[in-house]
This record gives structure tokens, C-alpha cells and sequence, in this order.
């Protein structure tokens, strides 16, 4: 069912015509037999009136008098010796039916008559009276058509006033659903309907209720990321400055490397950080919940100082960085793009062997008015297989067993597509011009110079809706 009014119309005006149809069909029956006993008294009365004619008063070289009738009727006058004293002229000069009292159907002159025979003792004699049948049956459709063309000329007249009725009544649901369109994705407010009707009452208070179900679940979360952001950062800082401590001591007291032990502690410690980190990253960063500050981001420079800020990290690794492309403006939200850009570069900075290659481009592709963000390494790569779950939360290729034995959460492309969700981006996988590695576009919707801030303004109303 596409449409409540179109559906209650078609349903309204279908029962309309079924009944009046089945009452018209009833008035028909009921008309046409009243037709037809009005038709029967007019010839009864048709043949008491000729019954008084003094046709037996001619001569009989006068008889049968024919008169000039051109009527539907026919009709004959005998004597009881069954001797014609006058007819119609339409009527034949043989008995057009039985000498008996009462109607029948004959026919004769090549239709169907209804006689009607009636014995005239004034006469004395009998006086036949017939009319056409089809004649009686037209005129009698003549009258009831012109009855029901009111009713099928109504029809449409009603359909109109059914329609605009229906738009009336629906009214208060057309408002509830335009301002349901119009809630964006952080306003859980209850929904502003005055007086809705009876029928929507059940539906505006379950939804005001679900709202500040919501409210109440979005502000738990909110408070539990805060906590959970102080109260998992201050241990594992303790714990990193207590590792950083003991290595020290045990460099000062001993020559030998720093035992195992603490290398591995270090190691988990490093990655319980990184993971505290992209969860709370994942958390922000989604569309749901992340309040969005829209404005002009030039990409490419966004880009080179995301690279030098983490510069140090691929330096350490002797990988080569080369950002190529030309600065592209964007509407977006400055601080997620710079989560999007790190985590690509870590992800390649991990997955790169030593001393391997890293390609960031920032083009603009004018013809599809689309600005394009490419990272391309020169690691192992994904298979094409893997594509859609490596964008699943905490999903890893291989596991823990992946082939470069480097540890990972799974959570930095989920990261990546939350943010690219926020800005209505297209992210896709390949494999990179180095031939074996993994190649990342994402291509984000160009800003128009024109009218910057109408744009901006839709773009963060857009990203907020995005659920």
C-alpha cells in the first residue's frame, strides 16, 4: 500500500459504486415493473374508452371503421359474433388474440405485442388492446436512465469531495511524518504536535517515549566514554611511565639487553593504548552520535600535516612518503578528516615493509565534481575476497596470524568508513600502482565556491540525518 488516501479512495469510491449499483439495479427492477403496471392501466383504461365508441351504429358497408392511429397501441373492436366493428390502422383484421378476459403476448405485423382483452357489455363485444412490448421496454429505460445519470455523474464529484475530505483528515499525519523528516539525528526533543488527533495520539506518545528512551541511552554513552577515556588513559599512562622506569633501572644496574618479559609488557601496554585510543576514535566518529563542525578543509594541506606530524614513524621504518596531487577544497569536519588521514597512515606505515613506499594523492575530479583522497603502499594488500569485512569492527585478515606479524585491533577502516559515511563519501579498495600492495580511494563531494556556506549548512544537515 503506497498511499493511506489513495488507498481510502479507491476503497470509499468502489463501495460507492457497489451500492449504487445493487440500488440501482434494485430501482430498476422495482421501476420497470411499476413502469409496466402503469403501462397495463393505461390500456385498461385505453379499452373502457373505446368500449363507448358507437362504432356498432354504422351500416355495415361502413364496417370495420379504421382509424388513423399512430401510437405505440393498437387495438380491435369485435362483436360477440365476433364480427370487427372498428381497428387501428395498425392493427391486423383478424383477432389480434383469444376472446378471454386478461392480459397475454402474441405476436403479429412482426413484433411482440402485450393485449390486453376486454368484454364490453355495453357493446356488446369484446375490445382488444395491444401495445408494443419494445416500445414499453425503451420508454421504460428512457425513465429509469434518466434517474441514474445523476448518480453516475455524481460519482466523480464525490471522488473529488472524498479526496479533499481525506487530505483534510490526513492532515495531522502529514504533519507528524514532515516533522519526523524533518528531526535531525541529535535532536531527540519530543516531537512538537499539538492536539493530535485520537488515532495518533497512541503514536506521537510512543514515539515521544522511544526519544527520551534514546536521550536517556545516548547520554549514558556519552558519560561512559568520558569515564572510560580518563579512567583507561591514567593506568595505562602509569603503567608505560612504571615499564619506562624499570628499563631505566635495569639499563643502570646491568649491562645486559632488557629482559623479555619487559619487552613483551611494553608491547601490550603499547597496544592497549592503541586500542583504548580506536574505540574511542570508532565512538566519536559516528554519524549517530559525532556533532559535526562543517567548514573549508583544503585536503592536500590537511594531508601534508597529518604526514608531518607522523613523520617520525615512517622515518623510523626508512619508508619513503611522497604526497603528490594539488590542494582541493572540501566541506567537512576538519577533525575527523585528520582521524581519516591517520588512520590510513598508520595503517600503511604498519603494513609497508622496511624501507618500503607510501603514495598520498589529493586530486580533483572536475568531471564528477568529486575531490579524490588516494593512499597506495607497497605492503602485502588485501585479496579481493576480504574487501566488504575488512570494514567490520574488529576484523583483521588472518587474525593475529597476518602475514607481516604486525599487532592490530581491526577497528582503524571502520574508523575510516564512519567518517567517510559523515562527509556522504565512496570509499574503495585495489590493489596500488606498486603491484602488491593496497590501494585506498576515497572520494569525498566537491564544494561549490559558489555559495559556500548554503553548501556547508547542507552538507552538516545531511550528515547529521545520516543514521
Amino acid at each position: 500500500m503506497r498511499s493511506i488516501r489513495f488507498f481510502l479512495l479507491i476503497t470509499l469510491l468502489a463501495t460507492i459504486v457497489l451500492v449504487n449499483f445493487v440500488a440501482a439495479l434494485q430501482g430498476y427492477r422495482g421501476s420497470m415493473s411499476e413502469a409496466q403496471r402503469l403501462f397495463d392501466q393505461q390500456m385498461v383504461a385505453t379499452a373502457q374508452l373505446l368500449s363507448t365508441m358507437p362504432a356498432s351504429q354504422q351500416s355495415p358497408e361502413q364496417l370495420p371503421v379504421v382509424v388513423e392511429h399512430t401510437g405505440p397501441m393498437a387495438f380491435q373492436v369485435w362483436t360477440e359474433k365476433q364480427a370487427l366493428l372498428m381497428r387501428s390502422v395498425n392493427a391486423p383484421e383478424t383477432p389480434v388474440s383469444a376472446f378471454a378476459e386478461g392480459y397475454r403476448e402474441v405476436n403479429f405485423s412482426g413484433f411482440r405485442w402485450r393485449v390486453f382483452s376486454h368484454y364490453a357489455p355495453q357493446l356488446p363485444g369484446w375490445v382488444l388492446v395491444a401495445e408494443r412490448v419494445d416500445l414499453r421496454y425503451q420508454l421504460a429505460d428512457r425513465v429509469i436512465l434518466e434517474s441514474v445519470t445523476p448518480i453516475l455523474i455524481g460519482i466523480p464529484v464525490a471522488g473529488l469531495l472524498i479526496w479533499l475530505i481525506l487530505a483534510r483528515g490526513l492532515g495531522s499525519l502529514r504533519r507528524l511524518a514532515a516533522a519526523l523528516q524533518e528531526k535531525r539525528a541529535e535532536d531527540l526533543h519530543p516531537l512538537p504536535l499539538d492536539n493530535p488527533p485520537e488515532e495518533l495520539l497512541p503514536v506521537v506518545s510512543s514515539t515521544n517515549a522511544l526519544l527520551a528512551r534514546l536521550q536517556e541511552s545516548f547520554e549514558r554513552e556519552r558519560r561512559f566514554s568520558a569515564d572510560a577515556a580518563h579512567e583507561l588513559r591514567t593506568p595505562i599512562s602509569a603503567i608505560q611511565v612504571h615499564a619506562h622506569n624499570l628499563e631505566r633501572e635495569l639499563t643502570e644496574t646491568s649491562a645486559a639487553e632488557k629482559p623479555d618479559s619487559l619487552q613483551k609488557l611494553q608491547g601490550s601496554v603499547e597496544r592497549m593504548a592503541h586500542l583504548v585510543e580506536q574505540m574511542l576514535d570508532l565512538y566519536r566518529t559516528t554519524p549517530d552520535h559525532y556533532p559535526a563542525r562543517f567548514e573549508r578543509v583544503d585536503l592536500y594541506a590537511l594531508a601534508r600535516e597529518v604526514i608531518a606530524e607522523h613523520y617520525a614513524g615512517f622515518a623510523c621504518r626508512d619508508q619513503q612518503v611522497e604526497l603528490c596531487g594539488a590542494p582541493a577544497d572540501l566541506c567537512g569536519d576538519r577533525f575527523a578528516l585528520s582521524i581519516l588521514l591517520k588512520n590510513l597512515l598508520r595503517n600503511a606505515n604498519k603494513y609497508s615493509p622496511q624501507g618500503g613506499q607510501i603514495e598520498v594523492a589529493v586530486n580533483v575530479l572536475s568531471e564528477r565534481d568529486e575531490v579524490e583522497l588516494r593512499v597506495e603502499d607497497s605492503g602485502p594488500g588485501i585479496a579481493e575476497a576480504e574487501y566488504a569485512r575488512v570494514f567490520e569492527r574488529f576484523y583483521r585478515v588472518g587474525g593475529d596470524r597476518h602475514v607481516t606479524a604486525v599487532e592490530g585491533c581491526g577497528l582503524g577502516l571502520s574508523i575510516v568508513q564512519h567518517i567517510a559515511q559523515l562527509h556522504h563519501a565512496n570509499i574503495r579498495l585495489g590493489t596500488s600502482r606498486f603491484g602488491h600492495g593496497l590501494s585506498v580511494q576515497v572520494r569525498f563531494p566537491l564544494v561549490n565556491p559558489v555559495g559556500e556556506n548554503s553548501v556547508s549548512e547542507s552538507m552538516q544537515e545531511r550528515a547529521t540525518k545520516n543514521v
